[in-house]
């Protein structure tokens, strides 16, 4: 299983990129007049260059590069949601179910007086059911002043992902489900789009519980 990660404690990498430059260009600069140095001097130089080349990148780059993702476990599925869009994962102890909703509207729940639906993802997909676990859990996203619960075997944990390696789709993800997706890893990893799921009138459920 993976570390979790709190990203309330992730740290943001201020560099001075001017000064960089300039002790790579001074490294350069005595490595070409380096012809008559000592071994010492040129392993100094050099190390010197490397620290320089070694600097962080800006944390609003890593940002722009990388998607934080919260990765669960759906009938040995696995699927992921950006973590900003993860209000909470909260156990499924008890559920309400709502008559004349769709079969993959599994009902609501009540989260200290928040009235919540709960959706079936493998149903709303359209996918072969395989039973839920005794590790049931409910990932609630939010957004556009919207939430809603996902149903989930097990939270796995916090992981990043590289954007450029999420493709658009596979062959074996087309229909429904391809509608509703940022894409897919290399390892089979589902990433979902919280916006389309949350926006789409056919998945939203409104309801009050007496």
């Amino acid at each position: 299983m993976r570390k979790k990660v709190d990203p309330s404690k992730e740290r943001s990498v201020v560099v001075d990129w001017d000064a960089v430059h300039r002790r790579l260009a001074d490294a350069q600069a005595a490595v070409d007049r380096g012809g008559a140095r000592t071994r010492d001097e040129r392993d100094s130089i050099l190390k010197a260059r490397a620290r320089a080349m070694a600097q962080e990148l800006p944390a609003e780059t890593v940002a722009a590069e990388h998607m934080e993702v919260v990765e669960f476990l759906l009938a040995h599925e696995r699927y992921a949601i950006a973590s900003s869009s993860v209000r909470e994962i909260y156990p499924l102890t008890d559920i309400t179910p709502i008559p004349c909703t769709p079969a993959f509207v599994l009902g609501v729940i009540n989260v200290r007086g928040r009235i919540i639906s709960v959706i079936d993802i493998k149903r709303f997909f359209d996918l072969p059911e395989k039973g839920l676990t005794d590790l049931n859990k409910v990932v609630i996203i939010q957004g556009h002043g919207l939430e809603m619960g996902i149903l989930a075997d097990a939270v796995l944990g916090v992981r990043s992902l590289v954007r450029k390696d999420i493709q658009p789709s596979v062959a074996a993800l087309t229909g429904i489900r391809e509608n509703y997706l940022v894409g897919v890893t290399r390892e089979r990893l589902v990433v979902l789009d919280v916006e389309k799921l949350l926006l789409d009138k056919d998945v939203r459920v409104e309801e009050s519980v007496e």
